[in-house]
């Protein structure tokens, strides 16, 4: 009985509903995105992070992972240090820099990634082989697209350019073998990878550098023992768990989260707001009416709970529908944060999880009761036989 009251009640003005249950669902589309955004980086960070089994990154002292040019040293003596560590399974050695691949037309700059390719963890193949020799290059499509060259060609590519002569030096003739999905890097990146001595030798760095060192443990190893090995064993690096890793981050989305926690906030009192108001009003046309349920006996606790049962049906079919908004709007600012410079393109600002629609869901329902107590207690307290005589006067 009070579902029949409660829905004869909300179709009686279907014109006031319907605009309610669109104000609310942008309510909860705001709300829906704001949870989204305030766990989405974080979570897909932690995937990019984890994706290929690498536990510790090791960087420049003081730095973050080609967060400036800094490099390692003795990169060699480094790496036959830490392999010797039975708690680590896996060294893999990465070197970043820059190249210039020469067309008949002018040159392409290219980021440039020197690796081991049996332990590598930057690129995932994609067509052709990995790389074997010396020579050897997997490219990126973007760099395929950039100089209209194939998988098999040949590129000219140069490790330096001298500018008051206005020509490359240490150039070397390089033979795609492979396209590959480059994992850290922005999105379509001109990006090729080759073997790290290749690159060392085209950039003429001295004292054997690395970028980057990413470590891969054995099963139950303790990755914050093997952080303390190394900060003690190797001084000069400085070595990033993934759970540091989160840390900083967190530290620096703290903005993020504050700012969803705001925009959340007002979402939902705008939508408590508003289906209070319509409730009320709601009510307000039927004070004669619910006087005359109690004039014949319907129990007060019927009444409050029939008005209620009109604020949580407009919530949630708000909230439905608004779940659906949400998705979009957040797919499209997603699309437009993923254009900031230097963002790999695996990270989301807005990463969908189930209880992310739970908790928008049960926010929203918790709303809509919350909605209806003022104007159901109002209703339902007014003394029967004044209210029938007002109703009856006007």
């Amino acid at each position: 009985m009070i579902l029949t009251l409660a829905r004869a009640s909300l179709s009686r003005r279907r014109t006031r509903t319907a605009l309610a249950v669109v104000g609310v669902a942008v309510s909860a589309a705001l709300l829906l995105d704001m949870v989204m955004l305030s766990s989405g980086m974080r979570e897909s960070f932690r995937s990019l992070l984890e994706v290929r089994g690498f536990a510790l990154r090791l960087a420049p002292k003081g730095t973050l992972p080609f967060d400036t040019e800094a490099t390692i040293d003795s990169a060699d003596a480094i790496m036959a240090q830490l392999r010797a560590n039975p708690d680590i399974v896996t060294v893999s050695p990465v070197l970043g820099g820059q190249l210039h691949v020469q067309l008949a037309g002018g040159s392409v700059a290219a980021v440039a990634i020197g690796i081991d390719p049996a332990v590598q963890g930057d690129y995932e193949p994609r067509a052709g082989r990995d790389i074997r020799d010396a020579d050897d290059i997997v490219v990126s499509d973007a760099l395929l697209a950039a100089t209209g060259a194939h998988v098999g060609d040949t590129l000219r590519v140069a490790g330096g350019y001298d500018a008051q002569l206005r020509t490359v030096t240490r150039e070397r003739r390089l033979a795609i073998v492979g396209t590959a999905h480059f994992i850290y890097t922005p999105a379509n990146p001109k990006v090729l990878a080759m073997r790290l001595h290749t690159l060392r030798a085209m950039t003429a760095a001295q004292r054997d550098p690395v970028s980057l060192f990413m470590l891969r443990l054995r099963p139950g190893a303790d990755a914050d023992s093997v952080e303390q090995w190394v900060s003690r064993a190797i001084p000069r690096v400085t070595a990033i768990s993934t759970a540091a890793a989160l840390r900083q981050v967190d530290e620096r989305l703290s903005y993020f989260r504050q700012l969803a926690f705001i925009l959340g906030s007002v979402s939902l009192a705008v939508g408590l707001l508003l289906v209070t108001t319509l409730v009320t009003v709601s009510v307000n046309e039927r004070l004669g009416e619910i006087a005359v349920m109690r004039a014949i006996g319907v129990s007060t606790r019927s009444i409050i709970a029939q008005v209620m049962v009109e604020g949580v049906v407009i919530m949630l079919a708000g909230s439905v529908l608004g779940l659906g908004l949400g998705l979009v709007t957040a797919h499209y600012l997603n699309g437009i944060l993923a254009e900031f410079p230097g963002l790999p393109a695996a990270i989301d600002f807005f990463l969908f999880e189930p209880r992310d629609a739970w908790v928008s869901l049960g926010l929203l329902a918790v709303s809509g009761v919350l909605a209806g107590i003022y104007p159901a207690w109002r209703g339902a307290s007014l003394p029967i036989a004044v209210t029938l005589r007002e109703e009856a006067v006007a």
